[in-house]
């Protein structure tokens, strides 16, 4: 009995270390280490090791207890049990055991259910955020390409528009200047812009005919043999218009109905009776109007200018 009850204790100390041992989450280990033991329990107690001539443990335990004093055999006092009591109770262990186990892989497959849907959940999230990056990226280079694309397009239209522009003064200034080679007076451009400010700073205030007539003045003198024989040196002549004394001339600004006043006279539209100079005599000093008074010929006057020869 000693021995079978050491034996006993030692296979469940011998199983009990071993599910120790193992971890936690190892259930099925766990499992196949349990269901070991019991199967080697009921092996040991049905084999016929113990010696006792292919008896039970307990049955050769009763045979083999001692005598008493009073001549009574002392297994009289112990209760018999069976082969089959024991088989009983194995059974109901293995079957406890059993559903020991059944629990902790119920609870594994629980938990690994949850671990995968957990897992399928954070991969969901991780494909969708990487989907997102990808539509986001996608945006963004179709963004750029739109951009570049607009950005061509707003450049191919400035260099066409450019490109107009640029024919227009080109056959404007074409146009100017074959109009000005056909001039009563030919002139350049530059003759021309210089006229146009003389003009504007002389007459600006007067009438369309007043600005004709200081136009025709200045075409008279590049005729005349007395004058130089260009516009810019008639007009920059040493001292013979005030606005260029005064610097007027280069900052005044030239209106449309003076350029139409000058056209008109270029084109031979003339007032002057041939008239050389002209004179504001409310803004001239005494001196000058001395000048013109002794040593020229009064034409006439009109708007606030007086034309001599």
């Amino acid at each position: 009995m000693l021995a079978l009850c050491s034996f006993l204790r030692g296979a469940f100390l011998f199983v009990k270390s071993l599910v120790m041992r193992v971890a936690k989450s190892d259930y099925r280990k766990k499992a196949v280490l349990v269901s070991a033991g019991f199967v080697f329990a009921v092996v040991a107690f049905t084999s016929s090791g113990f010696g006792g001539g292919g008896k039970s443990a307990l049955t050769v335990f009763a045979e083999d207890a001692p005598v008493t004093e009073d001549g009574e055999d002392g297994a009289g006092e112990i209760e018999t049990v069976t082969e089959a009591d024991i088989r009983l109770e194995l059974t109901k262990q293995t079957l406890e055991g059993q559903r020991v186990v059944g629990s902790l892989l119920v609870k594994e497959i629980k938990e690994d259910e949850q671990n995968r849907s957990r897992v399928r959940r954070e991969l969901d999230d991780i494909r969708e955020e990487i989907r997102r990056e990808e539509l986001e990226e996608e945006l963004k280079a179709r963004k750029a390409q739109e951009k570049a694309a607009q950005k061509a397009e707003e450049e191919r239209l400035r260099r066409e528009e450019e490109a107009r522009r640029l024919e227009e003064e080109r056959r404007s200034r074409e146009e100017e200047e074959a109009r000005l080679a056909a001039a009563a007076v030919p002139m350049t451009r530059e003759d021309y812009q210089v006229l146009l400010r003389i003009v504007q700073a002389e007459a600006g205030i007067c009438d369309s005919k007043g600005r004709i007539l200081v136009a025709n003045v200045i075409l008279n003198r590049v005729r005349s043999d007395a004058f130089p024989d260009t516009v810019t040196g008639v007009v920059y002549q040493k001292s013979q218009f005030s606005p260029v004394t005064d610097g007027s001339i280069d900052t005044c600004k030239v209106t449309g109905e003076t350029i139409d006043c000058v056209d008109r006279a270029i084109r031979g539209e003339d007032y002057s009776q041939g008239a050389l100079y002209f004179m504001n005599r409310r803004g001239s000093s005494s001196k000058n109007t001395r000048w013109f008074d002794n040593h020229l010929t009064y034409l006439f006057s009109h708007d606030r200018h007086e034309f001599f020869k």
